[in-house]
């Protein structure tokens, strides 16, 4: 597809297309979401052959608002929860003028930016979906790929899963009891105040797409409640002018000095009780950072009223654990989101309660050649972090990186989930929770350590 052309965008890097070494090993990438253009930016400047597969007809992924795939989540009020210079890839900076967090609208222009820059946008190929990926008969992996010309089979030696984790969405399991005669939708399908506008709404949870909806619905809906059945820190954006984010520690600094960092951050934001926010049962440093600049001054004002857990529906209301009740006709469940892969069978890969182990969060020891980009859920943006992996998946293509054996994925599978165990309380939320700087400087430190000598 043609990709526009926008007043000062940044000059391409290469000025002829870089030619793919056909003695290395071809990839397949699904996606073409920020993990998938990450995978495919690094696999093309590495000259590596790869078809790069996206179901809709753009990349972007959640970024793009209404994203022709059907799977993005974006609304229009969504900004980034990680500062720009956090969020950004390693070599290509976010541009100056964009504020501390940037917009959704933003965030996709930047991202076609670095496709324009980088000049791999005729890797991708559009409106077509990978619908299975098994292994080869004689190794490797074959992949069924659907598109307007129909169904075909390719072989590749390697698959890059790119394919994101925040559209396929949860729901209350098993569903609350009693009958509602209101509208319910998930907040993945949310996308604007005008769903709320005049409304009883009940926003159910508390990350930070609850606390977005809510927020617009204070403004917009007739009524908004907020159900919360397990607290959770709410931090400023900014504190004094200052993106929060901001304050970098060294990788190989331990937990306890990102939970420090994370509890001033709670600290500075201000408290939680005298907003009706239940506090939470845990520290700061245990959950995934819920950030809002906005929430506090709403509940303040009454425009939000917060609720506890969700006890049954009754027709127009809904009731709550508390024994109170609030008049409801429309019900947004932001419950977070189910890890899948509807085109890996569950004799590939078998996730059970959103929980896939895997080495460093992206290698099955037992599938040679399957790797996973950004199946993660940092304290801080999934971008650099998706980067970092698939330069660790173009070494290991090219021979420059040698895995460790499968024993000793094995040893430090174990040793990583002991720690993520104690670091972040247990939850279908947390299974594939890390700390962003610490993960950085990981798998840096894994790319030298295991390095093989040209």
């Amino acid at each position: 597809m043609a990709y526009m052309i926008r007043q000062g965008r940044r000059a391409p890097a290469h000025t002829a297309p870089i030619a793919p070494d056909p003695s290395l090993p071809k990839v397949c990438i699904i996606g073409a979401g920020s993990s998938g253009i990450a995978a495919a930016k690094t696999l093309y400047t590495s000259a590596i052959p790869f078809d790069c597969f996206e179901k809709g007809s753009e990349i972007g992924g959640t970024w793009l608002f209404d994203n022709p795939n059907g799977q993005s989540a974006c609304y229009e009020t969504l900004q980034i929860n990680t500062s720009c210079p956090r969020m950004a890839f390693s070599d290509f900076p976010m541009p100056e003028h964009y504020p501390h967090y940037a917009r959704h609208d933003q965030v996709f222009d930047y991202f076609r930016d670095y496709v324009d820059h980088f000049g791999f946008g005729h890797t991708i190929t559009f409106n077509t979906e990978v619908t299975d990926v098994r292994r080869g008969g004689r190794g490797g992996w074959d992949v069924d790929i659907t598109s307007a010309a129909g169904t075909e089979t390719r072989h590749y030696d390697a698959v890059m899963v790119a394919n994101g984790h925040h559209w396929d969405a949860r729901w209350p399991d098993p569903a609350y009891p009693g009958e509602f005669d209101g509208e319910q939708i998930h907040a993945h399908d949310y996308r604007s105040g005008d769903q709320l506008e005049g409304r009883d709404v009940v926003v159910v949870g508390a990350g930070n797409s609850a606390m977005d909806i809510a927020v617009e619905g204070s403004h917009r809906a007739r009524s908004v409640n907020l159900s919360i059945r397990r607290g959770q820190w709410v931090m400023k954006k900014t504190v004094m002018g200052m993106a929060t984010d901001q304050v970098v520690l060294p990788g190989w600094a331990p937990w306890w000095m990102t939970s420090a960092r994370l509890r001033l951050g709670a600290l500075a934001s201000g408290g939680l009780k005298r907003y009706g926010l239940p506090v939470p049962p845990h520290t700061p440093g245990q959950s995934h950072p819920v950030q809002s600049d906005a929430i506090r001054d709403r509940l303040k004002a009454g425009a939000v009223t917060v609720r506890p857990g969700i006890d049954r529906l009754e027709r127009d209301r809904v009731v709550f654990t508390d024994g109170t009740s609030a008049p409801a006709d429309l019900i947004v469940w932001a419950t977070g989101y189910r890890v899948s892969f509807p085109f890996l069978s569950s004799d590939v890969v078998d996730v059970e309660n959103n929980d896939l182990p895997l080495w460093k969060r992206m290698v099955h020891p037992d599938r040679p050649g399957l790797f996973f980009i950004g199946l993660l859920q940092p304290v801080g943006a999934v971008m650099p972090l998706s980067e970092v992996q698939a330069k660790l998946v173009a070494k290991i293509l090219t021979g420059a990186y040698e895995l460790p054996s499968r024993r000793d994925m094995v040893k430090q599978m174990a040793r990583d989930d002991r720690r993520n165990k104690k670091q972040f309380y247990d939850s279908p939320r947390h299974t594939m929770e890390v700390d962003f700087d610490h993960y950085l400087w990981e798998i840096e430190r894994e790319m030298k350590k295991r390095a093989v000598a040209a």
